[in-house]
């Protein structure tokens, strides 16, 4: 079984490889920074992780995950946020404050005690944050996103995913009802000013920097049909 310095690693790679384009390799900085470890410290270990079949590394690239190295990710990223999930839905506990604890429980918890808790909760799809909980089968499916600040004006949308799990700006989100499942409507953009402001049905509108606007993504906006 994998310390869970390694189940860090893969956890760490898997999930900055999500955010690059098709090929690209993670860095070293990325690692780093996602771990908040020295860059050196990121290179032994990343030449362990190839040692043991986890990734592939080029020097001065980057690293992507092997076949089994994502296999071994996608594992420790399911009993993360189904963690999480359980601690909110059963437990009670804040969504702000789920994800540290997570951190610590899904190096402990065993396949069979995770496999429980998924039934428990219905096979969910998604976490209190909206990411996407991998399957049993270690299939991570991706809803197709879109950023808050896309939104047409006007229109009805809904908050899918808070890709920021920082408490503080969780609490912000909740604050002003912005949660996952939350519709809301654009209602004015400033390129300029680099802010949106939205109005989350029912409640007061808020204005967005562009760096919080980015951490907000909602679904697809259903193409406009017209009448034949």
């Amino acid at each position: 079984m994998p310390t869970s310095t390694v189940e860090d690693y893969l956890k760490a790679i898997l999930l900055e490889e999500q955010v690059l384009s098709s090929g690209q390799l993670v860095t070293m900085g990325q690692i780093a920074t996602s771990l908040e470890v020295a860059p050196g410290t990121v290179t032994a270990m990343v030449k362990t992780l190839e040692k043991l079949g986890l990734v592939a590394y080029e020097p001065y690239s980057g690293v992507r995950l092997t076949e089994e190295g994502r296999l071994e990710a996608i594992r420790v990223l399911r009993r993360h946020r189904l963690i999480e999930l359980f601690l909110v839905e059963v437990l009670g506990l804040d969504w702000s404050e789920v994800h540290d604890e997570a951190e610590r429980l899904e190096h402990a918890i065993s396949e069979k005690l995770i496999d429980r808790i998924d039934v428990l909760l219905g096979h969910p799809k998604v976490d209190p944050h909206g990411d996407p909980i991998p399957n049993v089968a270690g299939e991570l499916q991706e809803k197709e996103l879109v950023a808050l600040e896309e939104a047409p004006p006007g229109e009805i949308v809904t908050i899918a995913r808070v890709s920021d799990q920082e408490e503080a700006f969780l609490r912000f989100v909740e604050k002003h009802g912005l949660r996952p499942g939350a519709r809301v409507v654009l209602t004015s953009r400033d390129s300029i000013a680099d802010a949106v402001t939205v109005e989350p049905l029912g409640r007061p509108p808020v204005t967005l920097g562009g760096e919080a606007a980015a951490k907000l993504w909602i679904e697809q906006p259903a193409p406009l049909r017209l009448n034949p």
